[in-house]
């Protein structure tokens, strides 16, 4: 049973100004740590190992959050962090929503070498490339997740994927599977076309139509699909990179998709045409 008082009451508590910091990007970079908030991210969290070492370092939590979790605070505790119960406006002075759950976690950053994700020779790979609101990073990296990709690659000029927005967007899934950050676009394509990986450009100018790529059998090998930057798109230095340009065909009268939805579209046709060409790849787990 967790103590009648919170042991931190004060926000200028070390811990607590030490925790604060990591809301913005020079001190997540200089420390290696990043805040995940909620339940479903610390429980993500808990469970996930980074170079063989726990991801979660520390937690904070409230009293009622603790009692209501308090499966995930055990975890947490089981994983090696150090657990503090804090007072509701200390929670309210780490996190970075209107509304906290009552749980923020501080994690040693997590993502993998580029060279780690070519050498487990992935069938399925989102590349985000000069992709900046950290909100749609975490949505595509959640569509990837779900789709059954085995890794996201952000380029240089991406945004930085521990942004709290883009943690909270991913709701856990940026500790389900490898993510690269900061590899420069072209090192990327070179990379994945010389893993044996096609390497597509989503673009709603592209020249060839998602749907007769499908019909004509084409989707079923190894893909990476490259979406661009929420305004402007892919440049066409980018686009001369890949092996075809694709668009995704509109049927209604909308007059476009955003990322994240073209992003699951895209992806969830490679899935299923994978399946479909040898049985290889189920989105479902079974």
């Amino acid at each position: 049973m967790p103590p009648a008082t919170p042991e931190l009451i004060s926000p200028r508590s070390p811990r607590v100004v030490a925790a604060r910091r990591l809301a913005k990007r020079n001190f997540r970079g200089k420390e290696r740590l990043f805040l995940a908030e909620g339940p479903q991210a610390v429980r993500e969290a808990a469970g996930h190992l980074a170079g063989g070492a726990a991801t979660l370092v520390e937690l904070f939590a409230t009293l009622e959050a603790a009692e209501r979790y308090a499966d995930i605070v055990g975890a947490a505790r089981d994983a090696g962090a150090r657990v503090h119960l804090a007072a509701e406006q200390v929670i309210a002075d780490i996190s970075t929503t209107v509304t906290p759950q009552g749980l923020v976690g501080v994690c040693r950053f997590l993502d993998t070498p580029f060279e780690e994700v070519l050498a487990a020779r992935p069938r399925l790979v989102a590349l985000l490339a000069n992709v900046r609101d950290p909100g749609n990073a975490g949505t595509v990296l959640r569509c990837a997740d779900a789709a059954g990709a085995e890794a996201v690659v952000l380029t240089d000029a991406s945004v930085d994927v521990y942004n709290p927005k883009a943690v909270r967007a991913s709701v856990g899934s940026l500790f389900h599977l490898p993510v690269a950050v900061g590899v420069p676009v072209e090192h990327a394509v070179d990379g994945l076309r010389a893993a044996g990986v096609r390497v597509l450009a989503a673009d709603g100018a592209g020249d060839r139509d998602l749907d007769d790529e499908l019909d004509k059998g084409t989707m079923g090998g190894p893909t990476a699909w490259i979406f661009g930057n929420e305004a402007w798109g892919l440049p066409e230095e980018t686009r001369a990179l890949t092996d075809a340009v694709v668009r995704v065909p509109i049927h209604g009268k909308a007059e476009s998709l955003n990322l994240a939805t073209a992003a699951a579209v895209c992806l969830y046709a490679s899935a299923r045409a994978q399946r479909a060409a040898g049985g290889c790849r189920s989105v479902t787990g079974n």
